[in-house]
């Protein structure tokens, strides 16, 4: 008999695992993903990275707004799966769904458990400076992240990772452990260890109020949470105009020397004044338009010493 698979899942971090069950040869018998939304400047209709996947190698696909009704729940149950994959999916799984496969459901989480535990562990991780990260494979209780983990691989962050560039490090790493995870568990080798009780620290969504720049703050802080924030939804600050304020992203940043107000342009390259120490601006985005380095920014738009950013 084949083992029956169910994948679960939504954005760009999903479809490299998604990609490595089926190119190890496994059934998948359903995809669940988020509904085709609206997105862009143009708010076309689009479906999810991990829906277009599902199209392309021909399986069958079903987006539920929500799981909790007994109509979703029984339609889940009559898929006889033995296990479920869930990578990023972005709905609560009720209790009858974590019960249905025969062998539960495993989760890959983007982040050392219990270490950022919820729903941004990767954004979280940068912008508070932690010097290592990684993906674990787990079993998925009721509890937010609590589950026991069966399998890890670990990557450091550099001084100079953005959150986009570990989540494509991770998103990698979590496309080798799911097949071997997966083999594991049908098997009958798969050992779940609980996660440790010390250490928890929960990854909060991040909230409108968090993405505008503080220049009073620290400059180290200020480097990680551009980082953090890049490249989405971005950092931003208002860059002062002839014509009023334009709001600006900064996508890509390094700590510097130099003091003066904070927000104050230590010069005119983009040095920018903190409440201790200095970043300098190395990739910025006017709204409307597209990332720039700095340098190509500035040709368009100069800053000159002395503008204060807010």
């Amino acid at each position: 008999m084949t083992f029956r698979i169910a994948f679960m899942g939504s954005p760009d971090f999903a479809v490299p695992a998604l990609r490595a069950l089926l190119d190890a040869g496994r059934e998948i018998v359903c995809v669940y993903t988020q509904p085709p939304r609206p997105a862009g400047r143009g708010q076309a209709v689009r479906k999810t990275p991990v829906h277009a996947l599902a199209d392309a190698a021909s399986i069958p696909v079903r987006t539920p707004a929500s799981l909790k009704s007994g109509e979703e729940k029984a339609a889940f149950a009559a898929l006889d799966l033995d296990l479920a994959v869930v990578v990023a999916y972005g709905l609560i799984l009720p209790r009858a769904v974590l019960d249905a496969p025969k062998h539960g459901c495993i989760n890959l989480h983007g982040s050392l458990l219990p270490r950022w535990r919820g729903a941004a562990p990767i954004q979280r991780a940068v912008m508070a400076g932690d010097r290592v990260t990684g993906v674990q494979v787990m079993r998925m209780e009721a509890g937010l992240d609590t589950g026991p983990v069966l399998m890890s691989a670990e990557t450091p962050i550099d001084e100079d990772d953005t959150s986009g560039a570990v989540h494509d490090r991770l998103a990698a790493l979590g496309a080798q452990l799911l097949p071997q995870a997966v083999n594991r568990i049908e098997n009958g080798a798969a050992r779940f260890v609980p996660q440790s009780e010390a250490g928890v620290v929960y990854a909060h969504k991040i909230t409108p109020e968090e993405t505008r720049i503080d220049w009073s703050a620290p400059a180290r802080e200020i480097d990680r949470r551009i980082r953090g924030l890049s490249p989405a939804p971005g950092a931003w600050f208002w860059l002062p105009g002839e014509k009023g304020p334009v709001r600006c992203k900064a996508l890509m940043s390094r700590v510097s020397r130099g003091e003066g107000p904070p927000g104050a342009c230590l010069d005119d390259r983009l040095r920018i004044a903190c409440g201790e120490g200095a970043v300098r601006l190395l990739k910025v985005q006017r709204e409307g338009k597209g990332p720039m380095d700095a340098e190509d920014f500035l040709r368009g738009v100069p800053v000159p010493e002395g503008a204060v950013l807010g």
